[in-house]
């Protein structure tokens, strides 16, 4: 079986409203399974991908600061 999870993620969520992605984002933070982790990332790199240099500095920075804790 050839199952694309990027594909699925992005199935799954497609056409959610602003309210339901942060409530997805929420719960899969909140629950901390390593399960939710391909979901997570899929959304970052959408993230990555649609953000200028100015935000990608930020998200880095802010990875930077988070890891140093």
């Amino acid at each position: 079986m050839d199952l694309n999870l990027r594909q699925a993620i992005l199935s799954n969520v497609s056409g959610h409203s602003v309210e339901e992605l942060q409530a997805t984002i929420d719960d899969a933070m909140a629950r901390g399974e390593e399960k939710m982790l391909p979901g997570l990332g899929v959304f970052f790199e959408l993230l990555w991908k649609e953000s200028g240099d100015q935000d990608r500095e930020e998200i880095l920075e802010t990875l930077e600061k988070s890891l140093a804790q």
